[in-house]
């Protein structure tokens, strides 16, 4: 049967209807996304808010290289979203809107060229204009930098031509359906043309675009500074003279500087915390997520890095397709979300978000079943107990996670070895092939090719297990390459199934982000993404009215 959200206790219950009253979360409201069907998430704060003032946000992990063309971090996006603006954004209804661009895409009848117009008087936060040949620029440096993580996002296009100033074309080696939504991300952010000859490929530590805040300066592992740009074409709105980052990685540690007051936002506050903060009178709880997925990637064949040739991996669960579908038959996705999550995230076996469109409406999830992993085990010939290795990101609900799937697992003859690790070294161990296992996951997009592309498909840079099959690469490209829904759905449900056969990917759940807020701060917009935009955040002229 379909996984659903287990019915919570009493207790359960009444924290669900309290987060409903105070922070509006979207799956008490049951209001719909336009896009994908995604709910919409908590109403936008429109009390008058005051200029200046630092807000300090806690991060739970530091973010990679600041790097629009390398950036693999959801931290790192949260920090984009206010400094790297893009072609395109998405609304609060999930719609893929104009942001640097004029208007949406002029695509051609036989959908092989986009054309995108500029919006006129647009400046880079070093001073230099934003034009037609930054873009292509960009768009060039996506494509074709070798360590590049867009490249496959936007593999379609061939080559990038300046029409003129404000005007570029996209020329396409075939239609590709979620072009302009992969523009709405990280692949539509323009950096500055003069900063790029400057730095090189040391952009990452000195980035510039255009954006309502500047990169000032960042500490590893501790910080990291913006100041409102001078430059930014709409800068009336911005209130905020200073966004400091701060990297907490202990969610109880956030959560009580956020009640103390020494930070005013925290980000991805702990399911387990939600109700503490609740209920504080200076203390507001918004919603996010839910386009995303968390799981458990296993390593099938990257022994050279995740876009280098395929290789041999000699542990258990690589060598064995019947103990990876028994290592899933031993965890249950209810139980998990009730221990860990306090049962307020979705478990799911599926990539694509549960009200997506473009999902299989048919499609049903394995539950636990200890006698057949046993079984399939046993007719693996493999004696128990089978080790494995499972990296986990070095913080307590992570760790949590990974405790009550190492317990699940031991029931069915695995030995799980738990390996804590900071969020950004596991992924470079994730990248370069050192590991067994990782449980990682993907803060989703609005269109189902941005949960799979890239990530599922031969050459993809966050391909970490090197999943690599011929059909799920065809048909990738033939769900891209239509903007038929019920075609494209017909393929990502093969895809789906297909990956399923594989089991080189455990999907167990799709994530909800909480955003911690003081009642003193106003005018953060938080949708579905998870990306707190603080354009026009601030300091309330009233906390609490």
């Amino acid at each position: 049967m379909r996984f659903q959200v287990l019915r919570p206790s009493s207790a359960g219950r009444r924290l669900a209807v309290a987060l409903c009253l105070l922070a509006a979360l979207s799956a008490c409201a049951g209001t719909t996304g336009a896009a994908v069907g995604i709910p919409a998430v908590a109403p936008f704060d429109a009390r008058a808010v005051a200029a200046g003032g630092t807000l300090t946000v806690a991060l739970s992990s530091d973010a990679d290289a600041l790097d629009p063309t390398t950036s693999t971090t959801f931290v790192g996006r949260e920090i984009f979203i206010n400094m790297c603006e893009k072609l395109y954004d998405i609304s609060s209804t999930l719609a893929v809107v104009p942001q640097l661009a004029a208007g949406l895409p002029d695509i051609s009848t036989d959908q092989k060229t986009a054309t995108i117009r500029l919006r006129p008087g647009l400046v880079f936060n070093d001073g230099t204009p934003l034009t037609a040949g930054a873009v292509k620029e960009s768009l060039d440096r996506d494509r074709t930098k070798k360590d590049s993580a867009r490249s496959k996002e936007i593999g379609a296009v061939a080559s990038v031509d300046v029409v003129d100033s404000l005007t570029v074309r996209l020329n396409l080696s075939r239609p590709f359906a979620p072009l302009t939504s992969q523009l709405a991300d990280r692949a539509g952010m323009i950096m500055s043309p003069a900063a790029l000859a400057r730095y090189g490929d040391d952009f990452g530590a000195h980035p510039v675009c255009v954006g309502p805040f500047a990169f000032a300066s960042r500490v590893s592992g501790s910080q990291i500074v913006l100041t409102k740009s001078g430059y930014y074409y709409d800068r009336a709105k911005v209130k905020l003279a200073r966004i400091v980052y701060t990297i907490i990685t202990d969610s109880n540690v956030r959560s009580a500087n956020l009640k103390s007051g020494d930070i005013q936002v925290a980000e991805r506050v702990a399911s387990s915390d939600v109700p503490l903060l609740a209920a504080d009178g200076k203390v507001r709880v918004l919603s996010g997520g839910t386009i995303g997925y968390q799981g458990i990637t296993i390593n099938l064949a990257n022994v050279a890095g995740s876009t280098g040739k395929p290789g041999t991996v000699n542990t258990p669960l690589a060598r064995s397709q019947q103990l990876r579908q028994a290592f899933e038959l031993s965890l249950d996705r209810d139980v998990i979300n009730r221990v860990v999550f306090n049962g307020l995230y979705d478990p799911d076996c599926s990539p694509l978000p549960r009200l997506s469109v473009f999902r299989d409406p048919a499609l049903k999830c394995s539950t636990r079943e200890v006698a057949k992993a046993r079984a399939l085990i046993t007719a693996s010939g493999v004696k128990t107990p089978i080790p494995v290795q499972l990296i986990v990101t070095a913080a307590a609900q992570s760790e949590r996670l990974g405790a009550v799937i190492q317990g699940m697992a031991k029931d069915a003859g695995f030995a799980v070895s738990i390996v804590p690790e900071e969020f950004v070294t596991s992924l470079a161990q994730a990248k370069s092939g050192k590991f067994d296992a990782i449980q990682v996951g993907w803060s989703g997009r609005v269109d189902p090719d941005g949960n799979l592309n890239g990530l599922v498909n031969t050459g993809g840079s966050s391909n970490y297990g090197l999943i690599h099959d011929l059909g799920i690469d065809s048909d990738l490209k033939a769900a891209a390459a239509t903007a038929d829904v019920p075609a494209r759905r017909v393929l990502y449900s093969r895809i789906i199934d297909r990956l399923d056969a594989l089991q080189g990917n455990i999907y167990l759940y799709h994530e909800r982000y909480f955003l911690g807020v003081s009642d003193k701060i106003a005018g953060i917009r938080y949708y579905a993404d998870g990306l707190p935009r603080l354009t026009t955040a601030g300091y309330a002229a009233q906390a609490g009215a």
